[in-house]
């Protein structure tokens, strides 16, 4: 699953790691929330902000059932995008109540949660692409979001299906740590979510 990430690099970053000429304004979050509008890559490498979520449902599309949902498939044949995240945050229930954990990059700067674009009420909003866990993720959480590399990207904005894409990310290609119970909240949103507790 997916429920929020962060995504508060230089603009300069973002279009370096995914080759864009020119990125629409945007506002950097430490605390994206579903329904709140996202930057998302595009075919053609072109950027556009986007909502995450179609009337603040379909904020996740599970990897194992695409091809199979009238509502997902022909998006993710026809519409994928890539959703630059600095991070992400995942629950893990520990004692009868859920733990955030800040998930990051290793090696890279950025993210690319793979997504696809729907249409909805001639609204286009994003689903994040989620896969099974990998062991590093499988301790927090049973499901993880589908992690493009960037050897990836064309293959995932390209034409046609991108199944083999599908998979849970290498465990070495991330690092995770605790955080705050005030992520929970919304309206929190500053650089002190990320610390580990």
């Amino acid at each position: 699953m997916c429920g929020r990430y962060a995504l508060h690099a230089d603009p300069d970053v973002i279009a370096l790691q995914f080759g864009l000429d020119a990125l629409p304004e945007f506002k950097p979050s430490y605390n994206v929330c579903p329904g709140t509008e996202v930057l998302a890559i595009r075919q053609r490498r072109k950027a556009a902000v986007l909502r995450w979520g179609a009337g603040n449902k379909l904020i996740n599309a599970r990897a194992e059932t695409l091809l199979e949902r009238q509502a997902f498939r022909n998006a993710f044949l026809q519409y994928r995008c890539l959703v630059p995240a600095s991070g992400f945050y995942e629950w893990q229930a520990v004692a009868g109540r859920k733990q955030p954990w800040y998930v990051s990059p290793r090696g890279e700067p950025l993210l690319a949660l793979g997504g696809i674009v729907l249409l909805w009420q001639g609204v286009r909003s994003v689903a994040i692409v989620t896969t099974a866990a990998n062991s590093l993720m499988a301790k927090i959480h049973d499901r993880m979001p589908v992690l493009v590399a960037p050897g990836s990207y064309d293959a995932w904005l390209g034409a046609g299906d991108a199944s083999a894409l599908l998979v849970p990310a290498p465990d070495d290609a991330m690092q995770a740590h605790p955080v705050s119970l005030r992520v929970n909240a919304p309206a929190n949103d500053d650089a002190s979510l990320l610390q580990p507790i």
